[in-house]
C-alpha cells in the first residue's frame, strides 16, 4: 500500500469519493443520534 508513485488523477478522485462518503455516513449517523435525543 506504500508505493512511492505518484498518484493518478483517477486515484484521487477515488479517494475524495470514499472521504465523502464516510464523512456524509458519519454525520448522517450523528444527525439521528441528536434527533433521537432531542426527540426524548
Amino acid at each position: 500500500m506504500m508505493q512511492k508513485k505518484k498518484k493518478s488523477t483517477f486515484q484521487k478522485i477515488t479517494m475524495v469519493a470514499v472521504w465523502l462518503m464516510l464523512i456524509a455516513m458519519l454525520g448522517s449517523l450523528i444527525l439521528g443520534a441528536v434527533a433521537s435525543l432531542n426527540l426524548i
